[in-house]
């Protein structure tokens, strides 16, 4: 059960298979809509996702905010690892 306010309330659940074994119990991907508005950050050394919502939106666990608006990256860790120093990651701007 998801809460009422929960960012995955509307995302489907795994169906069952045509043979009636089971499939993973979770839900599935949300769609997530066009963001309005990006700003470029280039990612440095130390940088963390908690860390970077704290300081674009003032409150850190709005974090999923750029894991969602960085769809290339399949793991959010992946992000900020030290290989990517100097790529940009997009932070989407928050509605006014």
């Amino acid at each position: 059960m998801l809460l009422k306010k929960s960012r995955y309330r509307n995302a489907g659940f795994f169906q069952t298979e045509n043979d009636g074994d089971d499939v993973f119990p979770g839900v599935r991907a949300r769609e997530i809509g066009p963001a309005a508005g990006m700003i470029e950050h280039e990612i440095q050394a130390g940088n963390r996702l908690d860390q970077l919502a704290r300081h674009y939106y003032n409150d850190d666990r709005l974090w999923w905010r750029i894991v969602d608006a960085n769809p290339a990256f399949l793991f959010a860790g992946d992000m900020l690892d030290e290989t990517m120093q100097g790529s940009v990651l997009l932070i989407p701007r928050l509605k006014e």
